[in-house]
């Protein structure tokens, strides 16, 4: 990993549920994404967040999106939404509002910080089948 910046862009991010369960490149690996991300969250820049599979159906069931926020605050967000063969930039207010509100939805329907971090470190167990 490269070396931090000084300044690092803040970041808040919510993962689903299913992303932790879903094994892609054997249990080692998820082990050490799992990992990687309870190292992350830990960094004062990061917000991280899991979105459990008890929140039923969220206003992110779409696909994924991204906002992009700037400084000052009076600058326009812009919304990135990711798709299969391209990505879709939308900068309009009416537009980056509503994707803004269903982000605070999705926030307020995931898990807390700490209960994230529980919820990190037991699915660490689980793949390293040990206990913490």
């Amino acid at each position: 990993m490269g070396a931090a910046r000084e300044r690092p862009p803040s970041v808040w991010a919510v993962i689903g549920e299913a992303a932790l369960y879903q094994q892609v490149g054997g249990p080692e690996v998820m082990r050490e994404q799992v990992d990687h991300l309870l190292t992350l969250s830990a960094r004062p820049h990061v917000t991280l967040q899991v979105l459990p599979f008890s929140a039923g159906a969220h206003p992110g069931v779409d696909g994924a999106f991204t906002v992009l926020s700037f400084p000052p605050q009076d600058e326009q967000d812009v919304i990135l939404v990711d798709a299969m063969t391209s990505n879709l930039y939308l900068e309009s207010e009416q537009q980056t509002s509503r994707y803004v509100l269903a982000f605070d939805h999705i926030r307020a329907s995931a898990l807390g910080i700490p209960e994230t971090d529980e919820r990190l470190r037991r699915m660490l167990q689980t793949y390293t089948g040990t206990p913490d």
